[in-house]
């Protein structure tokens, strides 16, 4: 498909990667939108529109930034974010970490064949990164898109521990405190009556996913960060749909951490303590 025939596909941004967007299937083969591709990349912007002037207020101040992106799978994000922002510029690094070797081979390759220099690809899970020499001592901005269950948080303490400016996170497939809730439902119905909200299995899924963000936000809250918690995308797109952005400000919410461990208490969620209090 020619330059000039591109230039009509006002979705495309000048400079984009056009091989790019067709290898994460943007754009089809022959360099067109379809109806399914042109809701991905209208996703796609959606969650750019919230990062790209947080790395624009991080380059302001040292042009030099790294980005850690966890549970990358294709390094969809990572790529975009590349070819939109730091193509154009001659400093900045982006690390894809992903667990499965296979798409970490994939993602070198893509890279490679587009030039773009300035992003590694680490085949660990998010908890192996935090104490592995191929990660710099720090790391401006963390993502973690859709990370499943725990790896959230443990891309939470990789963020702590890089002393991240920016953390920006979806999560998903939150299990664990469900699980838990389910196991002591019984004495939980015995000690309170707030427990009506998780008694059906529905409501114990989607409670307990409520839960967990919510001990998040304060986990971050207790460190010194600003959170914004909204909407990535509309829901007829997405069940897995709460995007939190985390800005370091180094002013802990005084009050943060009691109201995490009171949370952990009434819930019979103490087993949680030293993943969520630290």
């Amino acid at each position: 498909m020619s330059g000039k025939s591109l230039s009509v596909i006002p979705e495309i941004r000048p400079g984009q990667s056009i091989e790019l967007l067709k290898e994460l299937h943007i754009l089809t083969r022959d360099g067109k939108l379809n109806q399914d591709s042109r809701r991905k990349l209208k996703q796609v912007y959606h969650l750019v529109h919230f990062i790209e002037p947080l790395l624009a207020e991080l380059a302001s101040k040292d042009n030099c930034l790294s980005l850690a992106d966890h549970g990358a799978g294709k390094s969809y994000l990572g790529f975009i974010l590349y070819d939109l922002f730091f193509k154009a510029r001659e400093t900045g690094h982006i690390y894809g970490v992903e667990a499965r070797a296979e798409l970490v081979d994939g993602s070198r390759r893509l890279a490679n064949r587009l030039g773009f220099a300035r992003m590694s690809f680490l085949d660990l899970r998010v908890a192996q990164a935090i104490a592995s020499p191929a990660l710099p001592e720090r790391i401006d901005m963390v993502t973690a898109l859709h990370a499943c269950d725990t790896a959230t948080d443990d891309a939470i303490r990789f963020a702590l521990d890089k002393q991240a400016q920016f953390i920006v996170l979806v999560p998903c497939c939150q299990a664990e405190v469900a699980t838990l809730l389910r196991s002591k439902k019984n004495a939980s119905l015995a000690k309170t009556p707030l427990s009506e909200l998780w008694r059906h299995p529905l409501h114990t899924r989607e409670f307990g996913s409520q839960v967990t963000n919510a001990l998040r936000c304060l986990q971050l809250e207790a460190h010194g960060y600003q959170l914004t918690v909204t909407e990535l995308v509309g829901w007829e797109h997405s069940l897995k749909n709460e995007l939190i952005i985390a800005r370091h400000s180094g002013v802990a919410r005084s009050n943060a951490g009691a109201r995490l461990a009171q949370i952990l208490d009434l819930l019979d969620l103490d087993e949680l303590r030293d993943r969520f209090i630290y």
